[in-house]
C-alpha cells in the first residue's frame, strides 16, 4: 500500500507531538492511535501505518541487545549499561541473552549500530582473509 506525502507528514508530526525530552511517551502514542481511529480523517489508515513504523524504529533505536557466550555477572552489566548510555543516551531499554555459538566475546546492537567483538566473528574474518 502507498501512503501519500501528507499522511507521512501527518504520521511525523503525530509522533513529534508523542515524544518528551526526546523519549516517546507511551500514553501519548496510545492517545493519538485512538483519536486518529475515532476522528477516522483522509488516508487515516496511510497515517496509522506510518506511525507504527516511526515507533517501531524508535523503538529499535532505543533497545541495546547484548550477546554473550555466557551469563554475565551483574558488574558487567553495569559497566555495560554506563558505557552505552553513555554513548546513546538516556532511555535505553537492555536485554541481555546467551549465545554459545560466540565462542567469546560480546555482540552489541543498538538500533542499526553493530559492535561485534565476538571470537566468531575474528574466526569468520580470518577465514575470509585466507
Amino acid at each position: 500500500m502507498k501512503i501519500t506525502k501528507q499522511a507521512r507528514r501527518d504520521a511525523k508530526e503525530l509522533f513529534r507531538a508523542c515524544r518528551v525530552n526526546g523519549l516517546l511517551d507511551d500514553a501519548k502514542a496510545l492517545q493519538v492511535v485512538r483519536q486518529v481511529i475515532a476522528a477516522k480523517p483522509r488516508g487515516y489508515f496511510g497515517i496509522l501505518n506510518y506511525f507504527q513504523r516511526l515507533v517501531r524504529l524508535d523503538l529499535d533505536r532505543h533497545t541495546a541487545r547484548v550477546e554473550s557466550p555466557v551469563p554475565l555477572a551483574e558488574p558487567q552489566q553495569a559497566a555495560i549499561r554506563t558505557n552505552l548510555t553513555r554513548r546513546y543516551g538516556e532511555g535505553l531499554i537492555f536485554a541481555f541473552t546467551q549465545n554459545p555459538e560466540l565462542i567469546g566475546g560480546l555482540r552489541v546492537q543498538v538500533g542499526s549500530d553493530v559492535f561485534d567483538g565476538s571470537v566468531q566473528a575474528r574466526l569468520a574474518g580470518l577465514e575470509a582473509t585466507l
